[in-house]
């Protein structure tokens, strides 16, 4: 199977998408002759033209705004937001108006739109370039919350979305578009809701997503050769709707949880996972404390040292896994 990055599997989840359908367009700040701020679009503007890819002011309100008035009308735009931070610029577009108008009309409106944004640390970007703000979201009933960890899982999860009648805000991990990875051709979807077993094991489960999942796959390998330790690692690829069962079914079969997320631990969605598996049956099956390694609970420091000691790296993982199966 051929191999593409994180990037152009997204580019192609767009690209395929636009030419099954007319009514999907792209818009965002710079998404056209310049390609995107991460280069995702590049070459879409010269397929496409100007009335597709469309250009957008700095305006993050105005860019959710529009399309959600867009997608009431009929259309399925896909929204760009340059970086996760300025979401907040667009609350009320997005949470007030998008996420709420299915409800409030009685089933009679739908509004099926994507809005991409990188998110995550990791490249010098500083405070305000460098949140993991999708908890945030998952508290606004009405939209869907995505993140896939794998070139495969960005294109077949992209094309759900853009496919669902739903609002979807679909976190990219900006650290992960340059990464590899196996990607299907043509057209293939990957099922909002569904999370996937990355690795198989028997002693520890590791629940993560995004830029950590490839990470805690790492320990996982390691951990084995050096410590005999199995761990199963599980990635949700959906944070809402969220695939409680086969995080349960996997924490009820090993006995213990890790929870890896790279946004800050307080408010963090690992608290969330946190309380899906106290509620559960599983709980009543774990030898060990359900535990959460996170982020540091700061702003995210542009000093390339700090900000990579401000979310987990392997070696803190694998620390909080042993401690976890040995006590």
């Amino acid at each position: 199977m051929r191999e593409l990055t994180y990037a152009q599997a997204v580019r192609e989840a767009m690209t395929l998408e636009m030419r099954r359908d007319e009514n999907v367009f792209l818009m965002g700040e710079d998404v056209g002759l310049y390609g995107g701020a991460f280069g995702v679009s590049a070459g879409m503007f010269e397929e496409f033209g100007e009335a597709r890819v469309k250009d957008a002011p700095i305006s993050e309100a105005v860019i959710v705004g529009a399309a959600a008035g867009a997608a009431a009308m009929g259309m399925r735009p896909i929204a760009e937001i340059m970086f996760s931070d300025f979401l907040t610029i667009a609350m009320d577009q997005l949470v007030n108006q998008a996420a709420k108008m299915r409800y409030m009309f009685g089933g009679k409106a739908s509004v099926p739109m994507v809005v991409r944004t990188a998110s995550g640390s990791g490249t010098g970007a500083a405070a305000q370039h460098s949140q993991s703000p999708e908890a945030w979201f998952c508290n606004a009933p009405g939209l869907k919350v995505v993140m896939p960890s794998t070139p495969s899982d960005a294109k077949g999860l992209l094309i759900s979305a853009i496919r669902d009648n739903n609002p979807v805000l679909f976190f990219e991990p900006k650290m992960l578009y340059r990464t590899k990875g196996h990607v299907p051709e043509g057209d293939y979807t990957v099922p909002l809701g569904k999370a996937d077993i990355k690795r198989e094991g028997a002693d520890l489960t590791i629940v993560s997503y995004g830029r950590m999942l490839p990470i805690c796959l790492d320990a996982a390998v390691q951990l084995e050769k050096n410590e005999g330790i199995s761990v199963e690692v599980v990635d949700p690829r959906t944070l809402v709707p969220l695939d409680k069962e086969t995080i349960i079914t996997s924490v009820a079969k090993t006995g213990r949880v890790l929870i890896v997320h790279e946004a800050c631990q307080t408010g963090g969605f690992g608290g969330e996972l946190a309380a899906v598996i106290a509620d559960s049956e599983a709980f009543f099956k774990l030898d060990a404390p359900i535990r959460r390694c996170c982020g540091l609970d700061v702003p995210i420091p542009y000093c390339p040292e700090l900000e990579k000691n401000a979310v987990p790296d392997k070696d803190v993982i694998m620390e909080n896994a042993l401690s976890l199966v040995r006590g």
